[in-house]
């Protein structure tokens, strides 16, 4: 009898230890995926993955669940993400922002070269330098001639520190030698309310995220950030049409934390790829101002460390100051 409670009990041991790993590799996806958005409901970083995210919920069978997290130059929800099981199921938006911030901040709780395994990109976008319907500025020159008269007076509104948008306004500021104050938001409709209120003259903002103001006459764009004009904004000069030397093309992307399997990463990166390659989603990015761009990850990360490399020259040559 002992021999044989001896004999049930290893062969329990052996059926467990054979089954573990079987529970173990569920197929992916098995539970839903969620998205951390470094920004507020609304703008075009958040548009973008809401489309995505759809799609890709009917792809893979799975839900994706959207969890903005806006504040503090997305430091604070890139690093939840960085802390989080690199499973598959706990996915970032990396804007070119971020890439900004390394060499923007003295300090960060994680390097953005290293902490991310990259997915693919989904979008790039110009920005557009925005003014009051009624407002008697019609360039851009008018606008820093007006700064530079009373420049306490004179105040641009972006979106949060360490954003593509609000980076611009301080790339603006240390170019035109004035020192005007860049006046962080916490969401792109915040921007917009600030603008209509007067207390801001001036938003830099995507067409995407303002769309629905600008196609009313509420406000109105007087330069681009990009390196040629936008399709959507065709009249609008660039910032070096406006006598800026200075080029903004923002980029966002998706990536999970560092030592994600290469098959989810794969798995991801093809349904990515797919999406963006679908003529109804591509319609609707360029109706909203951005241009659907798909990536291998070994190409994001490959644009990552140059974007962090060129900027880091920018910041050095105009000489703005790492906070």
């Amino acid at each position: 009898m002992r021999f044989r409670a001896a004999g049930m009990l290893i062969a329990f041991l052996l059926g467990a230890v054979t089954t573990a790993p079987a529970r173990a590799q569920a197929p992916y996806p098995s539970r839903p995926i969620r998205i951390v958005v470094p920004f507020g409901a609304g703008g075009f970083a958040d548009i973008t993955v809401r489309l995505l995210a759809d799609k890709l919920a009917q792809r893979a069978n799975a839900q994706v669940v959207i969890e903005n997290r806006p504040g503090a130059g997305g430091i604070v929800a890139a690093t939840a993400v960085t802390s989080a099981a690199p499973d598959g199921y706990t996915l970032f938006v990396f804007s070119s922002g971020i890439a900004l911030s390394k060499s923007l901040l003295k300090s960060m709780p994680f390097d953005p070269a290293t902490a991310f395994a990259p997915i693919s990109t989904m979008a790039q976008f110009d920005l557009l330098v925005l003014v009051q319907a009624g407002s008697p500025l019609r360039t851009l020159k008018q606008a820093l001639d007006a700064a530079r008269a009373d420049p306490q007076k004179f105040n641009v509104g972006t979106i949060n520190p360490g954003s593509t948008q609000n980076v611009t306004g301080e790339l603006l500021r240390s170019i035109s030698g004035i020192p005007i104050p860049v006046v962080p938001h916490r969401t792109s409709a915040e921007v917009l309310t600030a603008l209509l209120r007067g207390d801001m003259q001036i938003g830099i903002e995507s067409y995407a995220a303002l769309k629905s103001a600008i196609d009313a006459n509420q406000i109105r764009a007087i330069a681009s950030s990009g390196a040629r004009r936008s399709p959507q904004q065709p009249d609008v000069p660039t910032f070096r049409e406006s006598g800026i030397d200075a080029a903004v093309d923002g980029w966002n992307s998706l990536v999970a934390p560092v030592g994600t399997p290469r098959d989810i990463v794969a798995f991801l990166n093809g349904h990515v790829r797919a999406i963006i390659d679908d003529p109804d989603f591509r319609k609707r990015m360029i109706e909203l101002g951005g241009e659907p761009v798909a990536s291998s990850p070994e190409e994001l990360d490959a644009r990552l460390k140059s974007d962090i490399d060129l900027w880091a020259a920018v910041v050095k040559k105009v000489g703005l100051e790492p906070q």
